[in-house]
């Protein structure tokens, strides 16, 4: 049965996992890119959300803001040096998210995402891993500060 709701960071993980390591090897196509890096922003605002969520039940905040915006101001507030490098790579995914592109090389080896003025001006197969793997470590970062 196809769940809508995903309730952890770690059921979106899997499914970018899957997207980037079964899916683009077979398809090779921009789509299936821009449904992993969807795929990890949504881990990213989950995790956060368990965190700011956490710290209102141990009373540290009085409460957990409705926008996602705010979420990321609060928590990127809250974090120290080693969070904050976790959200350079946050924000750099939403950017390539809302981006305009072009496609290269689609159904072949080399597929990649061409953004227009932006840097980087091109996300390939090999980014996304690298991408990926950061998420992983954000989200397993969170758990150790929520205490799961």
């Amino acid at each position: 049965m196809y769940e809508n709701n995903i309730d952890t960071p770690e059921e979106e993980l899997k499914r970018a996992d899957h997207l980037v390591f079964v899916s683009l090897k077979y398809t090779r196509t921009c789509d299936i890119m821009k449904n992993a890096i969807t795929r990890m922003i949504a881990a990213y605002e989950l995790s956060m959300t368990e965190y700011l969520e956490s710290l209102r039940k141990e009373g540290k905040i009085p409460l957990v803001p409705f926008t996602v915006k705010e979420r990321v101001l609060l928590v990127k507030k809250l974090f120290n040096n080693q969070g904050k490098k976790y959200l350079m790579l946050y924000n750099l995914l939403k950017k390539i998210d809302k981006a305009e592109y072009t496609v290269s090389e689609e159904f072949r080896k080399n597929v990649a995402l061409n953004l227009k003025g932006m840097k980087p001006s091109e996300v390939k197969v090999e980014h996304l891993y690298d991408y990926l793997t950061r998420t992983k470590d954000f989200v397993s970062y969170m758990r150790t500060l929520i205490g799961n």
